[in-house]
């Protein structure tokens, strides 16, 4: 029988720990930081190495499937029926969850349907582009964004461009909360300084190099390849160092070899979210000009580090990157654009300083994992029965 605190939250994600990306980040961050509820998760398992059953933090984790990538697509079955077995052992009141609109969320759909009193939170969180989701996969992502933004009892939006793209899909601004992900300040501002230098040792950065820094999926929304394209551009000599992997790694490294960047360019590949802090405090700039972001965590990670940074203001991002206070503003597609901001950053050692100072007085003030998982508390408790 699990514990009874407030009540129990089933969360319906459909990948967690050890996959890592901005939705995953938010339940660790969150569920981290309030204490009074109980947390169950049903997700995918997709490796036959991970255990089916596992506490993970405030979390227990079930992991459904057969231990293969494909696994995800049996979400929207294999989450509807575990619920009725976990249902069974909690006492209390219960929470549904669903963690963006994907394979998982949709069995908490289907079980709202069947019992309309159990609450349901949804959380948008998503980075691809509006048009993406009106129109991609034949419109099936449009059809359950609609409907799930109208059965939800609640909608926690990451940015107020998820809020708008929320009211436009129909759902109620009433019932709607913009609820930022967080940050961990201490972990960025500490960095190990031996594991930095072993980094600079790797790429054979010296101590007279100024380096760019990107941490992205390699992926088309992400616009890593404008930012390899801006390199040929810059006055000021510099190296491009690219941490994560994704579906366009290769095409990526042939746009760099391509155009004779090969040697400036260099790509780290995925790697786990603690080792990430000393790939940015070996860096000068933070570059990463999106074609769509539902919010960007990896800009705010970038200001806790005490770096500078250069983004598109779309999506999510125009929240928080005010030009020329919080961070230096592009154009879309620009290559030029971003090598000119870049250069503006490595020449202007004030105009830096004050986007440092800027952006880590507004993550400490907005983006601390403390406050944002007090206002996800307060979200939780007004959902409980009254």
């Amino acid at each position: 029988m699990l514990e009874k605190n407030r009540g129990t939250i089933i969360i319906f994600s459909t990948a967690y720990l050890p996959y890592l990306g901005g939705a995953e980040t938010a339940i660790k961050g969150i569920t981290d930081h309030v204490g009074d509820f109980n947390f169950v998760m049903l997700t995918a398992r997709y490796a036959r190495t991970l255990p089916p059953q596992q506490q993970v933090g405030n979390v227990m984790v079930y992991r459904l499937g057969f231990g293969f990538p494909f696994d995800k697509f049996l979400l929207p079955v294999s989450a509807f029926i575990k619920f009725f077995s976990v249902r069974k052992e909690i006492s209390g009141p219960v929470i549904l969850w669903a963690m963006m609109v994907s394979y998982s969320s949709l069995a908490a759909l289907f079980i709202k349907k069947l019992y309309p009193a159990l609450p349901l939170l949804v959380t948008l969180q998503e980075g691809d582009t509006e048009e993406h989701i009106r129109r991609a996969r034949f419109g099936l992502i449009a059809f359950f964004w609609k409907r799930m933004v109208q059965r939800a009892d609640y909608i926690q939006t990451i940015s107020n461009y998820l809020k708008a793209l929320a009211v436009s899909f129909g759902a109620h601004e009433d019932k709607i909360a913009v609820v930022p992900n967080g940050v961990d300040i201490a972990m960025f501002q500490n960095p190990d300084p031996m594991e930095r230098e072993d980094i600079k040792s790797t790429f054979g950065i010296t101590v007279d190099d100024k380096v760019i820094f990107t941490d992205s999926r390699l992926v088309h929304k992400n616009a890593v390849d404008v930012l390899i394209q801006s390199m040929q551009f810059l006055k000021t000599p510099a190296k491009l160092v690219i941490l994560g992997g994704g579906e366009e790694e290769e095409k990526l490294k042939s746009l760099a070899r391509s155009l004779g960047l090969w040697g400036r360019v260099h790509f780290v590949g995925a790697v786990s979210f603690e080792r990430i802090p000393p790939y940015f405090a070996i860096a000068h700039v933070f570059a990463r000009p999106s074609r769509s972001e539902g919010l960007g965590t990896v800009f705010l990670e970038a200001m806790a580090s005490g770096l500078p940074v250069v983004a598109t203001r779309v999506g999510g991002i125009q929240d928080f990157l005010q030009d020329g206070d919080t961070g230096l503003a592009v154009n879309v597609d620009d290559a030029a654009d971003v090598a000119a901001k870049i250069d503006m950053l490595l020449a202007d050692p004030v105009l830096r300083q004050r986007l440092v100072t800027n952006g880590r007085k507004l993550v400490e003030e907005k983006y601390q994992w403390s406050n944002v998982a007090s206002q996800m508390r307060e979200l939780f408790l007004s959902l409980l029965p009254k």
